[in-house]
């Protein structure tokens, strides 16, 4: 086992800890704030522009409301105890949000830290062991890294209240192998796909700087992570009227965005999203495949659902054409997280999200916010999930 984070000492993760933290206990609202002004340094946003978000998060103001949001007129709020994280490996950032928002919420934690991090994990994990802290947050709060140990994992599942498992339905069931006790409950975020979609008159109604502010935020929803996140867009809806004109202006900003921002897409991920586009084709799925640059795929499907809700690439963008954001709703199912947006008007999207009726999407954001984590994630509210309510009556 590999300590990451140094205020997690050697020894027994499970051991108990006569230590209390309360909630929004200012203590670690201290400690987050100095690792959020660590983040937010111009030098490291520049670096990995999705710390300065993580960092903005992590602000003294942004975590003064989340301990607001936690505060209940009819009960009294304490932590839920002791909880165990499992992230992805995927999304580097993923692993502090949820940390943070638990050891807001006063709970004791353990993180797994996937061996395969690598980037702005890193980064974070330096920035943590360089703050200086309370003693107490020594000894509540660990992070580790350890390879297959099902001993491991199965004690500090026994000793949780609370288990948070990220990274996809194989991760969930595997973790979940390991009961719980009796009282523990498991917070999980299995496989989840997102989508766009683009209004073809809204974007024709749009000035030249608003279509490029939206090419901008959609690369940033794309790019980031290489398109694997949960929230990240897997296919582009174009909605009311043909919208091939639409499609090509589109493409051209993203791929000038792409430039500008010099990211790029290696051999062999080029080499897979050829096979993914062209299997897609073989299936009847996709009636076309465009290759105008190694960083971009483009796909015309032959229907909405065609849409492939697995992984197939970075940089990597099916297409399909409906008339309404009501005619997608068949498509959606309970697997469907975001979805972004550009060109609708407020009455569009909530007529969109009332036919919905909570059978699909948790989430329905603007183009650049796919990324943008929130207290609510996944339909969760997560300060409530890792908090527990006493009532008096008298």
């Amino acid at each position: 086992m590999n300590v990451r984070f140094r205020f997690g000492a050697e020894g027994d993760l499970t051991a108990p800890s006569d230590d209390r933290l309360t909630v929004g206990d200012p203590r670690v609202v201290e400690f987050l704030a100095k690792l959020a002004r660590k983040l937010l340094a111009p030098a490291v946003a520049r670096r990995h522009p999705e710390l300065g978000s993580l960092g903005y998060f992590l602000r003294p103001a942004e975590l003064h409301r989340a301990v607001e949001k936690m505060s209940r007129p009819d009960a009294l709020v304490f932590p839920r105890g002791n909880v165990f994280h499992v992230p992805p490996a995927n999304v580097d950032t993923i692993f502090v949000y949820s940390w943070a928002l638990s050891a807001l919420a006063g709970n004791h934690n353990v993180v797994r830290i996937s061996s395969r991090s690598a980037g702005a994990a890193e980064v974070i994990l330096d920035a943590l062991n360089e703050i200086e802290a309370d003693a107490i947050i020594a000894r509540t709060q660990r992070m580790v890294t350890y390879g297959r140990d099902d001993a491991l994992t199965a004690a500090l599942s026994r000793w949780c209240d609370l288990r948070v498992i990220w990274g996809g339905d194989t991760a969930v069931e595997a973790i979940r192998k390991h009961p719980l006790r009796p009282s523990g409950r498991d917070l999980t975020f299995p496989d989840r796909t997102s989508w766009a979609v683009l209004s073809v008159p809204g974007w024709r109604a749009a000035d030249p700087a608003a279509r490029r502010t939206a090419a901008v935020g959609f690369a940033n929803d794309a790019y980031w992570f290489d398109q694997a996140a949960c929230s990240s867009p897997r296919t582009v809806f174009l909605v009311g009227g043909d919208g091939a004109e639409v499609r090509a202006e589109f493409l051209d900003l993203l791929l000038d965005v792409v430039d500008q921002r010099g990211w790029t897409v290696d051999a062999a991920m080029a080499v897979e999203k050829r096979v993914n586009a062209y299997g897609l084709a073989a299936s009847g799925a996709a009636s076309a495949v465009d290759f105008p640059d190694n960083r971009i795929t483009s796909v015309t499907l032959t229907g909405t659902g065609e849409a492939p809700r697995r992984w197939i690439g970075a940089g990597a963008f099916p297409f399909a054409e409906v008339g309404s954001l009501l005619d997608l709703v068949p498509a959606m199912n309970r697997q469907d997280q975001t979805v972004s947006h550009f060109g609708f008007t407020p009455a569009e999207l909530h007529a969109f999200a009332t036919e919905l009726g909570g059978r699909g999407v948790d989430r329905i954001v603007p183009f650049g916010s796919a990324l943008t984590f929130g207290s609510l994630w996944d339909g969760y509210d997560l300060p409530y999930e890792f908090t527990r309510l006493t009532t008096i009556l008298t």
